[in-house]
């Protein structure tokens, strides 16, 4: 009974942190009200994004991740982020035409955010902080979390892991089976 009843706080628990995450508002570079809420049923890749980093070319590898999975549940969602070497200094608008003119980006960007200091955006403080599904600071710019169908963070993926890297690729594939 005692295990049981331990079970049960530990999916209450887990419950509890999807619905604090898709509950957590953010912009989109439209710079309209959204939240992962928004995205409920879907996988989620939530990457910090810079237009100017020696990783800003894995921008065409999400974009491939898009393409390939977008019409099974799937999408990337892009917060570009200058905390880092101050590598994404643009406004919105150049950050759209820059990811749209150099990789075609379709999938969705959110407005610019800090995911790591004083000034960390909630939605990376609830993924990262010392009580996060992960917690840590991200290390650099396109640090990438998958979160499942259900809101719950799955997994964390460092700025150096491709997007089309065998480990990464099989935990979408993963959160995106029956």
């Amino acid at each position: 009974m005692k295990l049981l009843t331990s079970l049960c706080a530990v999916v209450a628990l887990a419950s509890s942190h999807a619905a604090e995450l898709a509950a957590i508002p953010f912009k989109t570079i439209a710079g309209k009200d959204s939240s992962l809420a928004a995205y409920k049923g879907r996988v989620v890749l939530v990457v910090n994004t810079a237009s100017k980093c020696g990783l800003t070319p894995q921008y065409e590898g999400l974009e491939a991740l898009q393409k390939k999975y977008g019409g099974k549940d799937f999408t990337v969602i892009g917060f570009p982020c200058n905390d880092f070497g101050a590598q994404e200094p643009g406004t919105t608008e150049e950050i759209q035409e820059f990811c749209k003119t150099t990789y075609s980006v379709t999938f969705p960007l959110m407005e610019k955010i800090h995911v790591k200091g004083a000034e960390q955006h909630l939605l990376y403080a609830a993924l990262t902080g010392k009580d996060g599904a992960f917690p840590g600071d991200v290390k650099w710019n396109f640090g990438k979390f998958l979160i499942g169908k259900d809101g719950k963070a799955l997994a964390r993926f460092e700025p150096k892991e491709t997007p089309d890297s065998p480990g990464l690729v099989a935990a979408i594939e993963k959160a995106l089976a029956p």
